[in-house]
């Protein structure tokens, strides 16, 4: 009896010791399938799989030829919570995902928003005809968190290199992500802090998406945004440069079946130019001089308001050029200047801008839409 229970000790430590060699085999195996999956170049330090959870840590994409950063996205930990009883549905339930330190990259070109190009680009059309049926199951994110985290978006649409602009201090949620067709109703809430080049201010996004941006609501406050930083979305080429001063913005809207109705609010406070190079200097197609009067008498700041509406799908929509024209209009308005007077004999705004004020897209609702698609033409 003593040896049988000696043989049955052995078999056990056999089996234990295999499982568990099997385990670390098959961790290693599912990590290396995950980083073929990301694409050349990905890294990943290591993989924790637990009983209810799976952890990749160390987490760093590589940005393709010709991206503006050395990555597209890195994260220090990325906690992935699966819905078990979602596995024998044709739907992937994915209880939680929890994105710890991430550092993301973006790319805007004219109708377009690109992040992560190798994970949501290459290959797409090669999946799709190897594995159609997979690619028709949903995958619904109950809840994705990104805590302390850092976005540089590189903007080619108002400047060649792209003008950067960096977000730090991340804390986003997000709730009900349907992928990929992002149909159903994604509820979201968005803070950092807008880095400038004299001082830092704050936003804040919140709303819901639905219907891939056809349906949408959202709220967004900018709290003392750097305008030196921020200028270049503002005033034209060879129009008076700003040295100083901060911006806040709160702009609400509602998108339905693609009709946008918004409206908003524009602070802008300190307003000090750079020295003037001619006479003719204007600031969003206002004389400089008559700004400069009109802040002496009005505590140093302008207040405008504007609303915006219009189709979200029209092709020819730039929201640059729209959001600075409402607001321009709005401004000329309290300084009793013609801002169409100016335009014309200025060329300060321009055709373009003047028709676009009845051609206004949709914004946050394309902007989440593009965060889980890689953008599209508005």
């Amino acid at each position: 009896m003593k040896r049988w229970g000696i043989i049955a000790l052995a078999v056990v430590l056999v089996v234990a010791i295999g499982t568990a060699v099997g385990f670390r085999v098959a961790v290693r195996m599912l990590k290396d399938k995950i980083v073929a999956a990301l694409g050349p170049g990905s890294e990943l330090r290591e993989l924790k799989v637990g009983w209810s959870s799976v952890e990749l840590v160390a987490l760093a994409l590589p940005g393709p030829k010709d991206w503006p950063a050395r990555r597209t996205l890195e994260a220090e930990r990325v906690t992935i919570v699966p819905s078990l009883t979602s596995l024998l549905t044709d739907e992937i339930r994915i209880a939680s995902i929890t994105v710890e330190k991430p550092y993301i990259a973006a790319l805007r070109t004219p109708g377009k928003l690109i992040i992560v190009p190798t994970l949501f680009h290459a290959g797409e059309k090669r999946e799709q005809r190897r594995d159609e049926h997979y690619s028709r199951r949903a995958v619904t994110i109950s809840r994705l968190t990104l805590h302390d985290g850092v976005m540089e978006i590189f903007d080619a649409t108002v400047g060649r290199p792209p003008v950067k602009t960096r977000l730090e201090k991340i804390q986003a949620v997000m709730h009900d992500v349907v992928a990929p067709a992002l149909k159903e109703k994604t509820e979201f809430e968005i803070e950092a802090v807008v880095k400038g080049a004299r001082s830092d201010g704050r936003v804040k996004v919140s709303g819901w998406v639905a219907e891939t941006g056809r349906e949408s609501s959202s709220q967004i406050v900018l709290d003392a945004a750097d305008l030196v930083s921020l200028q270049l979305y503002l005033i034209k080429k060879g129009e008076a440069r700003i040295d100083k001063g901060t911006v806040d913005l709160n702009l609400r809207s509602e998108v339905r079946n693609n009709k946008l109705d918004g409206k908003g609010k524009v602070i802008i406070k300190d307003l000090h130019f750079a020295p003037s190079r001619n006479y003719l200097d204007t600031f969003m197609g206002v004389p400089r001089n008559a700004v400069i009067n009109f802040l002496k008498n009005h505590n140093g700041a302008i207040d405008v308001d504007f609303a915006l509406a219009g189709d979200v799908s029209h092709p020819s929509f730039s929201l640059n050029e729209t959001l600075a024209t409402r607001i321009a209009s709005g401004m000329a308005e309290q300084l009793g200047v013609s801002i169409k007077g100016l335009a014309e004999g200025l060329g300060t705004i321009g055709e373009k801008g003047v028709e676009g004020l009845g051609k206004v897209g949709s914004g946050i609702g394309s902007a989440v839409k593009s965060l889980f698609s890689g953008g599209e033409k508005k």
